[in-house]
């Protein structure tokens, strides 16, 4: 009996929708929602995603979003250019109102506070090799092309 999907690198899928969890998942693959279909993570990063998610709800009742690390088997991900070791995975900035919905780092909405908190706390549980986000106040990130709504985090294997 298998309860959390695992693919062919024996990688799980993030779990989906844990109760009283500190994070959503969100994603399209090809336009569609892609239902856990991209979040296949490497064993670090799966915990260290899971250490986040802990040390966050107890600063913040607010979720963040989780959105895509691999595809099963780490087949070439048709919407990036990496995403394919389990490394990586993109996350949303915080939202003042707390919906779980996009925001990019100008919008009145965003929340530069606990999302530097947020990427704080990747940097304290996560062993980061590079952190892409667009907001430049925030230490130890990397602008990149098309991360001002989602920050990207890889860390080393």
């Amino acid at each position: 009996m298998q309860f959390q999907p695992m693919d062919s690198r024996s990688y799980f899928m993030l779990p989906q929708a844990p109760e009283d969890a500190g994070y959503y998942v969100y994603g399209r693959l090809k336009g569609i929602p892609s239902k856990g279909a991209s979040q296949y993570a490497y064993p670090s990063l799966m915990t260290a995603i899971l250490r986040v998610e802990r040390e966050w709800s107890h600063i913040d009742d607010r979720k963040f979003g989780i959105g895509d690390i691999s595809l099963a088997g780490g087949i070439d991900h048709p919407d990036h250019g990496s995403h394919e070791s389990g490394l990586d995975v993109d996350l949303r900035p915080i939202r003042k109102d707390g919906q779980h919905k996009p925001v990019s780092w100008h919008d009145n909405e965003y929340d530069f506070e606990a999302t530097a908190k947020l990427i704080e706390l990747f940097h304290a549980y996560a062993n980061v090799k590079v952190l892409y986000f667009n907001d430049a106040r925030i230490p130890f990130v990397v602008r990149w092309p098309h991360h001002d709504d989602h920050f990207h985090v890889t860390v080393w294997g």
